[in-house]
C-alpha cells in the first residue's frame, strides 16, 4: 500500500466548513485527506462523512476519518486514523475491510514502537511545533526529535511528521528521515500550497495530471 506523503488534515468553525475545505483540497490536488471532525455527534459525524466519500470519489482523493472506524466502514472511506488514546489498531483493523488502511498519532519513541508493532499502516509523529489541540504532556520534537525518534525507530511503516508545519520546513524535515507530512493550518489558509508540498515532497505523479471525461 502506498501512502501518500502529503495528508491534509480538515479544519473549518462548523462541520459543513470540514467539508467546503475538503473540497478545495480536493479541488487543489491532495491526494488524500483526513475528516478530523470534533465534538461532533456521530449522527452529524456520519452525515458529513458520507457527503465527503461522495465528494472525494468524484476527484479521486483518499479519505481517511479521524478516530470514528465505525463510520470509516460504513461509508467505505479508505481508512481511520487513531490518536494516542483511541482503540487499539489491531481492533480496529479486524473490524474494517482488508483494503482500508489504519494510522495512529505517535508524540515519543515509545509511542511510535507501540503502533508500528501494531502494523499499523502509517504514523503521524506529533508535535513538530506547538499545536493548540496538541496534549499537553506532549513536547515539541523539532528536527532533533524527528532525527532522533526515526533513527532509532528504523522501520519500513511511513513515519509523517505533523504540528504547524509549512512549506519553509519541507526540506530540513526530509532530512531527518520522515516520510512526508501531515498539513492542516498552512494549507487551510492558502489551498494553492498543496501544489508547493507536493513539489516539495516529490510526492505526487498525479498533482501534474487532469482526468477529463468527454460525454458519451
Amino acid at each position: 500500500m502506498i501512502i501518500p506523503k502529503l495528508h491534509y488534515i480538515s479544519e473549518g468553525d462548523s462541520p459543513k466548513q470540514h467539508l467546503a475545505n475538503i473540497q478545495k483540497a480536493c479541488n487543489s490536488g491532495a491526494e488524500l485527506v483526513q475528516l478530523h471532525l470534533n465534538n461532533v455527534s456521530e449522527k452529524k459525524v456520519l452525515k458529513i462523512a458520507t457527503a465527503a466519500r461522495e465528494m472525494t470519489s468524484h476527484f479521486q482523493t483518499r479519505l481517511i476519518i479521524d478516530n470514528q472506524y465505525k463510520i470509516a466502514k460504513a461509508i467505505k472511506a479508505d481508512g481511520v486514523h487513531l490518536n494516542a488514546n483511541d482503540v487499539c489498531p489491531t481492533l480496529v483493523r479486524k473490524q474494517l475491510y482488508s483494503w482500508q488502511m489504519v494510522g495512529a498519532t505517535a508524540h515519543t519513541l515509545e509511542d511510535c514502537e507501540h503502533v508500528v508493532s501494531k502494523t499499523v499502516d502509517y504514523v503521524y509523529l506529533s508535535p513538530f511545533k506547538n499545536v493548540a489541540t496538541t496534549n499537553i504532556s506532549s513536547e515539541t520534537l523539532g528536527l532533533q526529535g524527528f532525527e532522533a525518534i526515526v533513527d532509532e525507530l528504523s522501520t519500513e511503516t511511513p513515519i509523517l511528521g505533523y504540528g504547524r508545519i509549512t512549506t519553509d520546513d519541507v526540506h530540513a524535515i526530509l532530512k531527518t528521515g520522515i516520510s512526508g507530512v501531515a498539513v492542516s493550518e498552512a494549507i487551510t489558509q492558502n489551498f494553492d500550497l498543496i501544489k508547493i508540498f507536493h513539489q516539495l515532497l516529490n510526492a505526487s505523479s498525479t498533482a501534474e495530471m487532469r482526468h477529463f471525461f468527454k460525454p458519451s
